[in-house]
């Protein structure tokens, strides 16, 4: 999906949001300013854009992983830290689906020996 980013370009997309729904935008844009908020939050703002990015990685969400890594490194993260963020994405996505296969074994019943 990657390689339909285009960081200055999609913007322009945003217009169906503006005209249709701009109530809902704005609400999300609030939302999404005081989620990521310099001050003012528990979590410092470099673990909460970490956070965000791991998510991106995990939904394979590009702009996502393209905001959230940037937002990271301004925020103070380092090379190392993206790369054991990854890592935890890459364990929580792979567990999920360890622990969602042995659904199949539920719903096909392929496990009750009993």
């Amino acid at each position: 999906m990657s390689e339909f980013l285009d960081r200055e370009g999609d913007a322009k997309y945003d217009k169906a949001y503006k005209e249709t729904t701009p109530d809902i935008l704005k609400a999300f844009g609030g939302f999404n300013d005081a989620v990521f908020a310099e001050e003012g939050r528990e979590i410092p703002l470099k673990y909460r854009e970490l956070i965000a990015y791991a998510v991106g990685l995990t939904t394979q969400c590009p702009y996502c992983i393209d905001a959230h890594s940037n937002n990271a490194v301004k925020a103070g993260a380092t090379e190392t830290e993206l790369a054991e963020t990854a890592w935890v994405s890459s364990a929580i996505r792979a567990g999920g689906s360890f622990t969602h296969g042995r659904l199949g074994f539920k719903f096909t019943g392929t496990h009750d020996h009993s």
